[in-house]
């Protein structure tokens, strides 16, 4: 495939669903080249030929886990073989399961400490090297509302989106000065597959302002990067509703706890 010289490129990890998905559209739209990262197959090849398709842009499906140690150098290594130049790296690629740390499985924990913490910064210190050289780029972070929300369920969930908004500060106040840019989005829960919700469940939480639709958010994460803004909360609820949620006693959210059905206590 002939690729556009006038067209910059950007790097989409998890990009073949879900908010990756509608960041890379965004992306195509403005006439950005795409490399995909995912490790779902088939829907990686789908979603890079509808793109390219649709927005008459080259793109790159990579079919690679994320979770493994040797993942980012063997990326930034398959970039640097291909002469590509990343223009706007968005570290998107997250996990999310609920339920009590110690019930879960070693490799699973493992696998979201490196998805949300190790990945996403080794991505960034070597794509981040080279635009700091070019004194232009780039780096989108995707972390979580849940980042300020130290909950039962979702300890690790919480905790490594915790660590990536507070890494983005950080790493964007070391950057700026060399004109590379570092956006952090906090987004609330999002109607993608990442959570194990039936369908009345996710149509309740849409109708209800609790959740939003990908390809909405999408646009407006993109557009504030280009602003180049330093954090998104999008959500109108989100924004009013975090200060509060942040002033509930932790000893209020363990009482939730005991006597909800969401987590219940195991009997001895």
């Amino acid at each position: 495939m002939e690729i556009s010289d006038q067209h910059k490129v950007a790097l989409v990890t998890g990009g073949s669903s879900g908010i990756g998905y509608e960041i890379a559209r965004e992306l195509a739209r403005r006439k950005y080249n795409l490399i995909l990262v995912s490790n779902q197959d088939q829907q990686l090849t789908e979603s890079c030929a509808l793109i390219t398709s649709t927005y008459q842009v080259t793109t790159w499906p990579v079919l690679m886990d994320l979770t493994l140690a040797e993942s980012p150098i063997k990326l930034y290594e398959w970039c640097q073989n291909e002469k590509i130049e990343v223009e706007v790296l968005v570290n998107n690629a997250g996990m999310f399961f609920f339920g009590e740390v110690v019930e879960t499985d070693l490799i699973k924990v493992q696998a979201i400490i490196s998805l949300h913490t190790a990945t996403p910064v080794a991505l960034c210190t070597l794509f981040g090297k080279a635009m700091k050289k070019r004194r232009s780029g780039h780096i989108l972070n995707i972390s979580s509302i849940a980042a300020d929300l130290p909950y039962p369920g979702i300890v690790l969930y919480s905790s490594t989106k915790r660590f990536l908004k507070s890494f983005s500060r950080a790493l964007r106040t070391e950057m700026l000065d060399y004109q590379v840019n570092v956006t952090c989005v906090t987004p609330g829960a999002v109607s993608t597959n990442l959570y194990d919700l039936d369908e009345s469940k996710r149509k309740l939480a849409l109708k209800l302002g609790i959740m939003i639709h990908p390809e909405k958010l999408a646009p407006r994460i993109v557009q504030t990067m280009f602003r180049r803004k330093s954090l998104v909360i999008p959500g109108f609820l989100n924004r009013i509703f975090m200060p509060l949620l942040l002033l509930i006693p932790h000893g209020i959210i363990a009482f939730i706890r005991r006597h909800s059905k969401f987590l219940p206590l195991e009997k001895p």
